[in-house]
């Protein structure tokens, strides 16, 4: 039943894009049983789960002397890679007519004077005001930056990012794969029976900022740092879609920032990657963002004046109150996420023996249950 998030919640909202369409930046996004169930409550999920494999066993496998040992994929629960534009469509085809603007970049916020109300100011020099404002805007957020979060650091990996259609049907079934030689890891998973995402991550290098902008650089770049893998892996990424090629950054938001910094201001706040930019090392990015959608939601639409017409300064109030209510119930889960997914990501991008076994002992007395993370339910809508 095509019903979405506002009509059942009673919210009218609109969407501000700030690119002339709907784009889905990187190729898939892999969702984790804690991400199924924000998808179950925003009423989408069963038309996802028709778009992609579940994921059933995982593989680590040591190039150099072909050791393999098991991923504890099948001990998580329901895992499922998407593709990130079947995600897009479902959630933007369930909005009403009218709630998506393109082409509409938001380049600074204010608040009214009085009526304490954000006004954005959009870069074709439009003014908007809005009773509440929430940042979605990634890794580089206009909308953080005024919150006070610091900008987003730089591991020194990169990862490259795509797609592999196999007419005929692929040989790997319904497991997640993963390939490690020096420096360089390959992880695919298959989306169906015969299209398979993969990615590479390895360290970064002068020409990256070069590559990333041409394709076929980014294919030939990859073809060069996987040499010395197995034949079958290396002609998967040859035989890459390569539109789907994206290389980038591996960029963070220190978790400490975010037990430091105010997450509201009047009633603007942050959701996504603009308020909790992690590397992918738990894969928990996208599932993060979905459980912000519906704590989010729940939180509004518990502030009856969000739709009736009563005093202005009450409403003010009762909007903030519900903002704190969110930021209260997302700040230590994505502040767990963030530390987990740093520390590993410290204790793969070091080369300080030191600090890598640092990392390792924190890992093991704060983490010692791998999959804990997947456990989260985000609660009803």
């Amino acid at each position: 039943m095509k019903r979405n998030v506002e009509f059942r919640k009673g919210i009218v909202s609109m969407v501000l894009e700030r690119s002339e369409n709907l784009r889905a930046t990187g190729a898939a996004i892999i969702v984790q049983p804690n991400g199924w169930r924000a998808l179950d409550q925003l009423g989408i999920a069963s038309k996802l789960r028709q778009t992609a494999l579940s994921i059933q066993s995982g593989r680590y496998i040591t190039v150099k002397d072909g050791k393999q040992k098991d991923l504890p994929v099948g001990d998580v629960g329901e895992l499922r890679c998407l593709k990130r534009t079947d995600l897009l469509n479902a959630l933007a085809e369930n909005l009403p007519a009218d709630t998506v603007r393109l082409g509409c970049k938001v380049v600074s916020i204010k608040l009214d004077p009085s009526t304490s109300y954000p006004i954005l100011q959009l870069q074709d020099g439009s003014v908007l005001m809005a009773k509440v404002v929430i940042g979605c805007d990634g890794v580089n957020s206009t909308i953080a930056n005024i919150l006070g979060l610091n900008s987003t650091r730089l591991f020194s990996t990169s990862v490259i990012r795509g797609f592999t259609n196999y007419e005929t049907g692929h040989e790997f079934g319904s497991a997640f794969l993963v390939f490690s030689k020096d420096d360089v890891q390959l992880g695919l998973l298959p989306v169906t029976e015969k299209l398979v995402y993969w990615f590479v991550t390895r360290k970064q290098t002068s020409q990256d900022s070069k590559v990333s902008k041409s394709q076929t650089l980014i294919k030939e770049s990859t073809v060069e740092a996987m040499k010395g893998f197995p034949i079958h892996i290396m002609e998967m990424v040859k035989d890459s879609d390569l539109d789907s090629l994206h290389l980038t950054d591996l960029r963070f938001l220190a978790p400490w920032d975010l037990l430091g910094t105010n997450l509201r201001r009047g009633t603007v706040t942050v959701a996504g990657d603009a308020m909790h930019a992690m590397a992918p090392f738990l894969a928990q990015g996208g599932s993060a963002s979905l459980e912000d959608a519906v704590v989010l939601a729940r939180c509004l639409s518990q502030n009856q004046t969000m739709r009736v017409d009563e005093k202005q300064a009450k409403t003010m109030m009762d909007m903030e109150a519900a903002l704190d209510q969110y930021v209260k119930e997302r700040k230590m889960r994505v502040f767990w996420l963030s530390l987990e997914t740093f520390l590993i990501g410290t204790m793969l991008d070091t080369s300080t023996l030191l600090v890598k076994c640092l990392c390792i002992i924190s890992l093991m007395v704060l983490f010692r249950d791998k999959i804990a993370h997947t456990r989260y339910d985000c609660g009803r809508l």
